[in-house]
């Protein structure tokens, strides 16, 4: 059942993550069709702030669907969650350009990426206490750090189809249908992910959970918000601004750089694809690698010079890029990503280990999806605004500075207070 529990949650939810974060890796094309008559850079950033639209959807869901997987099981929750992710997915496949429909294409697109936030909202904190609770003891960073190679699975996918396409098509037939194959294909993760979801049982520590709720007569005193609040501001605090500072420099890197790159410095996006390719295979390593090194030094000992370390080199590397935009010096800067994947090893089980069990599910989603809307969204939009604002074409570079110090500062204000089964999650 572990196996199985692993293979079920890997590939669901890389299939949920590909459907959610294609929509960026075509931002170019998607301000072409939906935001015509602007220049090339005013489109972009139209784009941009779509894609940002999504990930206001994303606390609501997390709250939703975090309450319902903390009250239901996290099986449950993971079944509807897939279902309404191939909904939004195949409405953005098919929704007619601006010179088909005019100003109600834009609207149906925000309609659907706010479908695809609702649904990713619950994704990670149920996932990911799906992963622990099944883990053996002493293996919560190993089991949780299959969450992260989901999400890099979904990166590989969307980058091969993407070359694929690229390559396959001419410029023309790519503008007018070719983008779309990708998200007409996201529709096929409802049946699929439904039939793998449905094949795992719950969670064992959830079931015991719910053993022990039903055999307590006590009243409860506060409902599972009230719990969380009241009892955990330190573990919310913390997760909120770990993920701050991950999810900033992931979309920096991952959305925006690509279409910069294309956009501004007119490299081909196909050597920034290819970059981020590579990059992601080699993090699927990292992440699992670092992730059991996490169960044996704790997680913190990891994070936090990992964290520091990019930001240094992410700089020096951006500089360099922008004074000599090459793709040379473009390969060198996505590099760095790597050391993303020592940051994400030991992130999920972080995140989700610091809760209780009847309150887990709903603190990481909430947390994971605030975040995630404030710092990783608005992320392209913030750092193409930046660059515009400035005149400084490395200024993104400032916004993983101030995530990084957000993320860093979190986790020193976190104090581990409970005795836990594996590694302390404070290292």
């Amino acid at each position: 059942m572990r196996r199985r529990v692993i293979i079920s949650s890997t590939i669901g939810n890389a299939l949920e993550w590909f459907d959610f974060t294609v929509y960026g890796l075509f931002a170019t094309v998607v301000a072409a069709q939906y935001f015509p008559g602007s220049d090339p850079s005013t489109a972009l950033l139209k784009a941009f702030a779509t894609f940002g639209i999504a990930f206001a959807a994303r606390p609501l869901g997390g709250l939703v669907f975090g309450l319902y997987a903390d009250r239901h099981g996290r099986k449950r929750a993971l079944v509807v969650m897939i279902t309404m992710m191939a909904i939004g997915t195949g409405l953005i496949g098919f929704v007619p350009n601006h010179a088909a429909i005019g100003v109600v294409a834009p609207l149906l697109l925000v309609v659907a990426r706010l479908i695809q936030g609702f649904s990713a909202g619950g994704e990670f904190g149920s996932a990911s206490a799906m992963l622990i609770e099944f883990a053996p003891p002493g293996r919560r960073g190993f089991f949780g750090a299959f969450q992260m190679v989901s999400q890099l699975a979904a990166g590989v996918l969307g980058v091969v189809i993407a070359l694929a396409l690229k390559s396959a098509l001419s410029p023309e037939d790519f503008a007018r249908w070719g983008w779309r194959v990708p998200f007409v294909l996201g529709i096929l993760i409802g049946p699929i992910g439904y039939y793998l979801r449905a094949k795992v049982d719950e969670s064992p520590e959830f079931r015991d959970y719910l053993a022990a709720r039903a055999a307590d007569a006590t009243p409860r005193r506060r409902t599972t918000l009230g719990e969380l609040f009241a009892n955990h501001p330190r573990e919310l605090i913390a997760s909120f601004c770990l993920i701050a500072a991950g999810t900033a420099a992931n979309y920096v890197g991952s959305v925006f750089m690509p279409n910069f790159a294309a956009t501004e410095l007119k490299l081909p996006i196909s050597a920034a694809y290819t970059g981020l390719l590579v990059v992601n295979l080699v993090n699927v390593a990292l992440v699992l690698a670092f992730g059991a090194l996490s169960d044996r030094v704790g997680r913190k000992t990891l994070i936090v010079p990992a964290l520091v370390v990019y930001c240094v080199l992410y700089y020096v590397l951006m500089r360099q890029l922008v004074a000599a935009p090459t793709v040379a010096h473009l390969w060198q800067l996505q590099a760095s990503g790597l050391l993303l994947g020592v940051l994400a090893g030991p992130m999920p089980a972080f995140m989700t280990e610091i809760f209780p069990v009847g309150v887990r599910s709903t603190g990481a989603s909430l947390m994971y999806n605030l975040a995630v809307m404030l710092f990783g969204g608005l992320a392209p939009f913030f750092s193409e605004g930046l660059i515009k604002l400035t005149g400084d074409r490395a200024a993104p570079v400032y916004y993983i500075f101030f995530a990084a110090a957000v993320g860093v500062g979190g986790l020193a204000f976190y104090r581990e207070r409970r005795p836990q089964a594996t590694v302390p999650p404070g290292g």
